[in-house]
C-alpha cells in the first residue's frame, strides 16, 4: 500500500483572474505600503478575485488581512486565498456594505478598489457609514512593548475612478461610465467632493489623492 497522500483536489470552480488586477496591485502596493506602515488590521471590502489581498497580504507581512465580499463571490474567493495565501491572510467573510451589523469586530485600516462606482447611491452611503463606526470602534493601542507613538493609525483607502466638480477626467471613463450605466442605471463614476463629504460626515478628512495609472485615483482619508 502506498504512504502517499492522496491528491488534494481542484476547486469546481477555479478561482477567475482579473487582468486589471494584475495591472494595478504594484501601483497600489507603492502607496498603501508606506500608508499602511503603521496600521495592524486590515479590513479589504469586495475583494472579488482575492489578487489584490493575496499580493499585497504577501508584500505587507507585518499586516493582518481580511478579505471580504457578498455570498456570491465567497466560493471562489475563498478558493484563492486556500490556495495561494499567505499566513497573515485570514479566510474571507462575507460582507454586504448595507448589513446593519458589519461582521468584524475590529480593524485599523480599510482597503477597498473598484467597488463605489458599481454600487448604487444608498450603497456608497452604507460604505463609508459602516467604515466610519468600524474605524471609530477600534482600539488605538501600541503593541506590547511598543512606545504610544507606535499606535496603529487608523485610515481608509479607496481605489478607482472618480469625477472632480462632476466632469471625467477623461474621455474613457466618460465611456466607462456609459458602459457602467447600460448594465446598472444605479451604478456610476462617483464624484469626488459627494463621496468627500460622506467621509467627512464620519470625521474623516483627505490625507492625499493619488493619481493612479489608467485614469484612477487613490483616495486615503484619516479621522480629523
Amino acid at each position: 500500500m502506498s504512504s502517499k497522500s492522496p491528491p488534494v483536489p481542484a476547486p469546481a470552480h477555479p478561482p477567475p483572474d482579473s487582468p486589471a488586477s494584475e495591472r494595478n496591485k504594484r501601483p497600489i502596493l507603492e502607496v498603501i505600503g508606506p500608508a499602511f506602515a503603521q496600521s495592524r488590521r486590515v479590513l479589504e471590502i469586495g475583494s472579488g478575485t482575492g489578487q489584490h489581498a493575496v499580493f499585497l497580504a504577501r508584500a505587507l507581512s507585518y499586516l493582518l488581512w481580511q478579505p471580504s465580499d457578498r455570498a456570491a463571490w465567497l466560493p471562489a474567493l475563498r478558493a484563492r486565498i486556500a490556495r495561494e495565501g499567505p499566513g497573515n491572510l485570514t479566510t474571507p467573510i462575507e460582507l454586504d456594505v448595507s448589513m446593519p451589523r458589519w461582521p468584524v469586530v475590529t480593524a485599523d485600516a480599510v482597503f477597498s478598489a473598484n467597488t463605489l462606482h458599481i454600487m448604487a447611491w444608498r450603497e456608497v452611503e452604507a460604505f463609508f457609514a459602516g467604515v466610519g463606526r468600524l474605524l471609530a470602534s477600534s482600539p488605538m493601542e501600541a503593541a506590547a512593548g511598543e512606545p504610544a507613538a507606535a499606535c496603529a493609525r487608523r485610515m481608509l483607502a479607496v481605489y478607482g475612478p472618480f469625477k472632480y466638480r462632476g466632469a471625467f477626467t477623461t474621455d474613457s471613463n466618460a465611456a466607462f461610465d456609459e458602459s457602467l450605466k447600460a448594465r446598472d442605471p444605479a451604478s456610476g463614476i462617483r464624484d469626488f467632493e459627494a463621496v468627500d463629504a460622506l467621509a467627512r460626515a464620519e470625521g474623516l478628512v483627505l490625507a492625499a489623492d493619488h493619481a493612479m495609472p489608467a485614469n484612477n485615483q487613490l483616495l486615503v482619508w484619516v479621522p480629523a
